[in-house]
């Protein structure tokens, strides 16, 4: 049996199906939102990472579990509720994988938990973790998370943990930051773009690390399971091929966005609107371009896809589902 926590998240509706794919039962903690595994023949148990009775109810039995529940905030003020979800629910994931009796965890961590300078330098597995208050909450919460696994692997729990970048993908049913983003972007309602990029990754490849992890890592091991750099002005003229609505012309410089991301936040949440440019997210497109999964296609043959391949399969999934305001028009590849 295997337990997936945050199974209707972005991960978990690529990962539920390829662990259904290998002919293995699958066991998913549901919240509330059930959209993405609502046809997939799976065991749905009622709980919260936050109620570790619930926790223990639902690990029984388990062989592994794969821990991807978690807050997601590119605000600066979500402390209390980043606390209670991504630092003490994994606590109680923990702590209910020990009394289970569950043979291996397998933990999402992010990029974000990796204390990366701003500028030159590879990020690579030997990076230590965020502490410091100047880092966002988010950050910090997932830094947090993973000090809780690394106790749990010192008092015997057979776990490994992963780190993804920027994930974009299909089956981003809610969506996700980065799919609201794209969105934005095919529909032509993101006026301006700002300047930097992030390291984006397919979320097809993330699975496919991950289930490699489960299956062959030393316990204890990390793995960063990075994609490609690209800017954001490359990703919208992408898009515009793709879709052939034209991209934003005005790109905001980082100095400039910064100095008026408070009013932006403003403004969006007034608008009804999810914020994109925060102090938070803009602070992420200053980070290091060079973040290594060496160590990933060493040990797990870890290879990401190209960005392209995954921009255009992530677009074809908006457009199946009714999101995009008309077809597409062509592939990077020159198809119709």
């Amino acid at each position: 049996m295997i337990v997936v926590t945050g199974a209707a998240g972005h991960v978990g509706a690529n990962l539920v199906p390829a662990l259904l794919a290998q002919g293995r039962p699958v066991r998913v903690l549901v919240h509330a939102d059930r959209r993405a595994f609502q046809e997939l023949d799976v065991e749905v148990i009622q709980g919260d990472i936050r109620d570790p009775e619930s926790l223990v109810n639902a690990f029984n039995n388990a062989e592994v579990v794969y821990h991807l529940a978690a807050c997601v905030s590119i605000a600066q003020y979500d402390w209390p509720l980043l606390e209670a979800v991504n630092v003490a629910g994994t606590r109680n994931v923990v702590e209910a994988c020990r009394r289970c009796g569950v043979r291996r965890l397998v933990h999402f961590s992010t990029i974000h938990s990796i204390a990366r300078s701003t500028g030159e330098g590879t990020v690579d597995e030997l990076e230590s973790l965020v502490e410091s208050r100047r880092y966002p909450a988010y950050d910090r919460s997932k830094a947090a998370a993973e000090r809780e696994v690394r106790r749990g692997i010192e008092e015997g729990l057979d776990a490994v943990i992963i780190s993804p970048t920027g994930i974009i993908g299909p089956k981003d049913y809610k969506p996700s930051h980065f799919g609201d983003a794209l969105l934005r972007l095919a529909n032509g309602r993101l006026p301006s773009l700002v300047g930097g990029g992030f390291d984006w990754v397919d979320v097809r490849d993330v699975v496919r690390g991950a289930l490699r992890a489960e299956e062959i890592a030393p316990a204890g091991a990390k793995y960063i399971l990075s994609g490609h750099w690209v800017s954001l002005r490359e990703v919208a003229g992408m898009i515009a091929r793709i879709t052939g609505i034209p991209a934003p012309g005005f790109v905001c410089p980082l100095w400039l966005a910064s100095i008026g991301a408070p009013f932006i936040t403003a403004f969006d949440r007034l608008a009804g609107r999810r914020p994109l440019y925060t102090s938070v997210s803009l602070q992420a497109l200053r980070d290091n371009r060079e973040i290594s999964h060496q160590k990933a296609t060493e040990e797990l043959d870890y290879h990401p896809r190209p960005f392209e391949e995954t921009l255009i399969d992530t677009l074809r999934w908006f457009e199946q589902n009714g999101q995009l305001a008309r077809p597409l028009k062509i592939s990077l590849a020159g198809s119709s």
